[in-house]
């Protein structure tokens, strides 16, 4: 039985003083990754800003390792081992990719060096500044930057959004890899499942304030009857 990595208790979250879900419970063991589905407004990126420690906790508890983290900042939840990728990627634009990824490295088995092993695009333009990337390439980079402080748990919001096909591949390589052979544990939001499902090992559904279905991926990519319940789509398009 593999080691309980993250867990969560009973977590009322939202903005301000706006409860977006509540009671939800769940968690991840060390090495899984959990594909996060709803539909828009369900409160997908609210639970993980609430993990990152970028959105409010009204009650509840947030473990990592068996560290209470939900009362700590998120530059101290990131020191515990949360690495963010949020949707508007955060990078530093005004430095080069070698100088994002090297500003924020910590030690560990994830270096520079083996980013742009994993990202072959950004050994290309280590020299460019941010400005200069496409936007797959900033969310390749954000998500190199994510990696570099090598963290317990990676958190990917919406990583494939708007993005080339092309890209949309080589990022779902990359997390298959950070994940099957790397044993990193993520949670992964995506609002098309079936780009997701065959790269996580298990899946919840939020709807309605709370999780409304939670399965593995292998399951739901072979039954997606559940994902149409709640979703409005098959896992294939």
């Amino acid at each position: 039985m593999a080691e309980l990595l993250l867990d969560v208790q009973q977590l009322t979250c939202g903005h301000g003083e706006a409860v977006v879900l509540q009671d939800v419970s769940f968690s991840l063991p060390q090495g899984r990754s959990l594909a996060l589905l709803g539909r828009n407004g369900t409160g997908k990126t609210t639970l993980i800003d609430t993990l990152a420690g970028a959105a409010r906790r009204h009650a509840g508890r947030i473990t990592l390792a068996g560290r209470e983290i939900h009362g700590l900042p998120s530059h101290q939840r990131a020191g515990a081992g949360i690495g963010w990728v949020p949707q508007e990627r955060n990078i530093f634009k005004s430095l080069t990719v070698h100088e994002n990824l090297t500003a924020v490295a910590r030690s560990g088995p994830w270096t520079p060096e083996r980013v742009y092993d994993l990202f072959p695009r950004l050994a290309e333009r280590k020299k460019n500044l941010g400005t200069q990337l496409s936007g797959g390439e900033q969310q390749m980079l954000a998500f190199g930057r994510a990696l570099v402080i090598n963290p317990r748990l990676l958190l990917l919001d919406e990583p494939l959004e708007g993005l080339a096909p092309i890209i949309v591949e080589e990022l779902l390589r990359a997390i298959r890899r950070v994940g099957r052979e790397e044993g990193l544990s993520s949670i992964v939001v995506e609002q098309h499942p079936h780009m997701v499902l065959g790269v996580t090992d298990d899946a919840i559904v939020l709807d309605r304030g709370g999780i409304a279905y939670r399965a593995t991926s292998e399951a739901l990519l072979t039954d997606p009857a559940p994902l149409d319940q709640w979703l409005g789509v098959a896992a294939a398009h």
